[in-house]
């Protein structure tokens, strides 16, 4: 069985290949050839056919929201060819979360698509000692009392790993009695203190975490729903780039542009729980942040699994029901393979 990775890379290919079924005909289109696109090829070819056809029930879904919101894909004018692209995971590490792009270079137009198979995940960052969360987040550097209060756990951890591999025999997390009490709380709650610090400080602090989770760039993210047989369209829409005109083409509605956050209404655990914080801003926005240990063997870090629990009312989101007009699409892709144009 396929590994969520996996399932998304395979995403990611069934929504490429189903905007250029959309749009081949509205002028020529150069699907970008890449090492992160045949990646994500094989991942698609060898799932079974019935996931296929899943996969491409949904791409497809999403396909026919986007391009009623983009007049751009459908009517370039001159702006010939379009390019696709499947982008590498570097580039989320670097602020652009979007794993899809579609390019017209003539007039320098851009619009992407963040692929998500049955979860709602943003972006993925770690904690430890030598990690300077607020440097990395919002360009201000944390605390020196953050650090001499993070620093011993985390110390504590790199000598149980190094004193494990020495004797040959690596520590595992499932061996660690109480493992949230001993190091997902207290440092749960000294970067909570030190987010609430950064925050009363720099007000600019709120905007900041969404412009870091969700990169620098405005997306359609993309969330299947296998179990409902639908796809869920958010336009992601903070620099206010995304439903452009064409000419005299106009979208289907008027994509308005997300306000950012200016305050931290509160920013604690969740109730019961003793590794997931929440931190809830004004304009709408509500942000879950679970910590885990993203390897079995202790390491001296931890990761976040981040997750946008409420955005503002004045997103435009839109549910798209699945069809089977895709029946047997997946039996043709191999086609499409000829006519992938190298950069």
């Amino acid at each position: 069985m396929a590994n969520q990775t996996e399932n998304g890379k395979a995403f990611e290919y069934a929504c490429m290949i189903a905007l250029y079924e959309r749009l081949k005909d509205n002028g020529e289109i150069v699907l970008e050839d890449s090492s992160q696109m045949q990646t994500a090829k094989k991942f698609f070819d060898e799932m079974d056919v019935t996931i296929q056809n899943k996969l491409m029930d949904a791409a497809n879904a999403a396909a026919r929201v986007v391009i009623q919101l983009e007049p751009q894909l459908y009517n370039p004018q001159d702006n010939i060819p379009l390019y696709i692209a499947i982008q590498t995971d570097a580039q989320g590490i670097a602020g652009d979360v979007r794993d899809v792009v579609c390019i017209r270079k003539q007039n320098k137009w851009q619009i992407g698509l963040s692929c998500k198979h049955n979860h709602h995940a943003v972006k993925h960052s770690r904690l430890s000692d030598t990690i300077d969360f607020g440097k990395e987040w919002f360009n201000i550097p944390c605390s020196k009392q953050y650090f001499s209060e993070v620093t011993p756990i985390f110390s504590e951890l790199r000598t149980i790993r190094d004193k494990s591999k020495d004797n040959g025999n690596p520590a595992l997390w499932a061996d660690v009695e109480d493992k949230a009490k001993r190091y997902y709380v207290p440092i749960l709650q000294s970067f909570l203190d030190e987010l609430n610090r950064l925050a009363s400080a720099n007000p600019e602090v709120p905007g900041r975490l969404i412009n870091y989770l969700l990169g620098r760039y405005d997306f359609y993210k993309i969330i299947t729903d296998d179990k409902h047989k639908t796809t869920r369209v958010e336009a992601i829409n903070i620099c206010g780039s995304l439903g452009q005109n064409s000419g005299n083409a106009k979208p289907l509605v008027n994509i308005e542009k997300l306000k950012l956050p200016t305050r931290f209404y509160h920013a604690g655990f969740k109730r019961d729980s003793n590794n997931t914080v929440e931190v809830v801003c004004d304009e709408g926005w509500t942000i879950s942040m679970r910590i885990h240990n993203a390897s079995s063997r202790i390491e001296p870090s931890l990761k976040f699994d981040v997750q946008l629990v409420s955005l503002p009312s004045s997103i435009y989101a839109q549910m798209e029901p699945w069809d089977n007009v895709n029946e047997g699409l997946v039996h043709r892709i191999q086609a499409y393979a000829s006519r992938i144009i190298k950069q």
